[in-house]
């Protein structure tokens, strides 16, 4: 299959670089979605042999359809952080069950995974444990994370119709997911704590309440 990584940025240059780098050889091409980078993370990604979007309308679920709409030709789409929390050379067994015809959809768990020691804050843990729960009694089927590192066949992925342009995307992605009958399964990742700048959601209180929100106006409003 022709599988194309996708890697929504904005300010990451300490750690583009390497994301993209890591990325396994065998997939063929990464894109990184820019949301207006003033730090050079633009040029960093460039010189590490990504093809680079520039997507001036902030909005982490707007940056990933946008760059889903341009791979062309792709069976299926990864996404992967740019921050370098999670280790893109695992991309490969995320894609696995999709190229081998096991599953439509996976999930990178960090819960089910290994976690460097502070990498989860209290408040990320509690947040995923309530969104996974409330997902599972709405929904009938029981995520264990809402982690960024994911694969999808590309022609599902589109035909969900994703309506939200922020950081509830990955909600609603997985709530679609499960309504459109698609199979679904997770792969253990590992996540390790962030060495350079801090989060743009979990980095802060207010990041974090205002994403939690959004995850709690999703699942209310992808009621069946």
């Amino acid at each position: 299959m022709n599988v194309a990584v996708i890697i929504p940025v904005l300010n990451e240059v300490d750690t583009i670089g390497a994301v993209v780098r890591a990325v396994p050889s065998a997939v063929p091409r990464v894109l990184v979605v820019d949301a207006g980078s003033t730090d050079g993370t633009v040029e960093a990604a460039e010189a590490a042999g990504a093809q680079v979007i520039v997507e001036r309308t902030r909005g982490y679920g707007r940056a990933c359809m946008v760059a889903a709409a341009a791979q062309q030709g792709a069976d299926v789409v990864a996404f992967v952080d740019g921050a370098l929390a999670e280790d893109p050379a695992e991309l490969a067994a995320v894609i696995a069950p999709i190229t081998s015809g096991a599953a439509d959809f996976v999930v990178g768990s960090r819960v089910t995974g290994q976690v460097e020691p502070g990498a989860l804050r209290p408040l990320q843990r509690l947040g995923n444990a309530v969104a996974t729960a409330l997902i599972g009694l709405r929904h009938g089927h029981r995520y264990s994370d809402l982690g960024s590192m994911r694969a999808i066949r590309l022609r599902a992925l589109l035909s969900l119709r994703l309506q939200e342009p922020a950081h509830g995307w990955p909600t609603e992605l997985q709530i679609r997911a499960i309504q459109h009958g698609l199979r679904v399964c997770e792969v253990p990742i590992s996540y390790r704590r962030r060495r350079h700048g801090r989060s743009k959601v979990a980095g802060s209180v207010t990041g974090s309440l205002r994403a939690s929100a959004a995850i709690l106006r999703v699942i209310a409003g992808w009621a069946p």
